[in-house]
């Protein structure tokens, strides 16, 4: 029996298990952004100004990704394109509208941009890695047909493996997949950037696009959901794959062309 997707009923309203897990994913983001922009004197204000503009941006951004390319169902359907809380928003469109805004706030009062994606790239990807099951309450961002014995093999817990029977077969938990690369990320970057003298600025965010879109390449290539172009070609896929070469020629350009970029950690920082 699948789980509940709304947590409880506020008088007429529904909170739904989808909402709670963003939420908590950007209160724990931004949490972990302003104790890290405290040693490189970002003030907290500054933080939590750039999120009250780039959070409804993303939200926005990401509706939009979602529905371009899901519009032979929407032009149909004009008063669904707003049922955010039913699942449909787009992380890259969330990511794209969001860097956007750190630019323009950033440039407008005089913040070095790489140090601020330095500093919350991490924690964004640690936002991604909890927002997943928010899609796994949904029963979307699921993959293929397999088994109940393969997922009994992956020893994954009861509530999981039911979750997992959707439209009458058992599929491959890719949110989960996901999610467990991109918790890995945050470990990674989260270490990496506080080795003193190793990551110059804008490197742990170059890091950041490398690691989830190499992993979000093959996540994606097992979904049976994913948005498409024309002849079953994942959007997501032809962007990560962009993103992950670009990503890698600009830290290999940056380290060659420019040897005086800022670093990162000079010294050692006890990590959060």
């Amino acid at each position: 029996m699948a789980l509940n997707p709304i947590a409880i009923h506020i008088g007429g309203i529904q909170v739904h298990w989808y909402g709670i897990f963003i939420a908590s994913a950007v209160m724990l983001a931004v949490y972990l952004s302003i104790l890290e922009g405290k040693h490189h004197g970002i003030e907290s204000d500054n933080i939590y100004d750039m999120i009250l503009l780039a959070l409804p941006t993303a939200v926005i951004c990401a509706r939009i990704y979602y529905v371009a390319f899901q519009w032979g169902y929407y032009q149909n359907h004009l008063d669904e394109i707003i049922r955010i809380w039913d699942g449909g928003i787009a992380i890259y469109g969330a990511l794209i509208g969001s860097a956007i805004v750190v630019y323009l706030y950033c440039r407008n009062k005089f913040i070095p941009v790489c140090l601020m994606l330095d500093v919350i790239a991490p924690t964004v990807i640690l936002g991604q890695a909890i927002g997943r099951w928010g899609n796994f309450m949904n029963q979307e961002a699921f993959g293929q047909i397999t088994s109940l014995s393969f997922l009994n093999s992956l020893h994954l817990p009861h509530f999981i493996i039911q979750q997992m029977f959707i439209q009458g077969a058992y599929r491959q938990p890719t949110f989960l997949y996901e999610s467990i690369w991109s918790l890995l990320g945050f470990v990674i970057l989260m270490n990496l950037r506080h080795v003193p003298n190793f990551l110059k600025r804008g490197e742990t965010t170059l890091l950041y696009i490398v690691w989830y879109a190499f992993g979000r390449f093959f996540v994606e290539g097992m979904r049976t959901d994913s948005l498409v172009v024309f002849y079953d070609i994942r959007v997501s896929q032809i962007l990560s794959f962009i993103l992950f070469f670009v990503a890698i020629t600009l830290l290999i350009y940056r380290r060659r062309k420019y040897n005086d970029l800022p670093l990162y950690c000079k010294d050692k920082i006890v990590n959060i």
